[in-house]
């Protein structure tokens, strides 16, 4: 799946749980949410002046970025689930993400091929 296709898809199942996503649409996803939030962190820099690299806690909150983040979480919850479903795990696994040792285990996860065929979450994905 392409760049474009892969965005789409995510936000057209924005809350979609169910089903499987291939790894090249969980990392266009990946690759988008990253580029996204380099964007919002240089708008709330031009425009609300934020410096997110600053230690003071009186420096003021980068409001278009952390809606952007907000905006994204579900989605990308969403695309992981389905990308796990993909490799044949539970969404739930993605909990491993706040373990140290949890992290590359998602990792081996996110890239390892798809099943082929059908697996317990259906059909493989396009």
């Amino acid at each position: 799946m392409e760049f474009i296709p892969s965005i789409k898809d995510a936000f057209n199942k924005y809350g979609t749980f169910s089903g499987r996503s291939s790894r090249s649409q969980y990392w266009w996803w990946f690759l988008f949410t990253i580029l996204s939030g380099i964007f919002f962190s240089i708008i709330d820099f031009a425009i609300l002046d934020v410096n997110a690299f600053s230690t003071d806690p009186n420096e003021p909150i980068g409001w278009f970025g952390t809606l952007w983040s907000l905006f994204l979480f579900i989605p990308g919850l969403a695309v992981g689930a389905r990308r796990l479903h993909d490799v044949n795990r539970s969404g739930w696994w993605q909990l491993l993400i706040l373990t140290v040792i949890g992290i590359f285990l998602l990792l081996f996860w996110y890239c390892t091929k798809s099943d082929q065929g059908e697996n317990n979450y259906g059909n493989l994905s396009t």
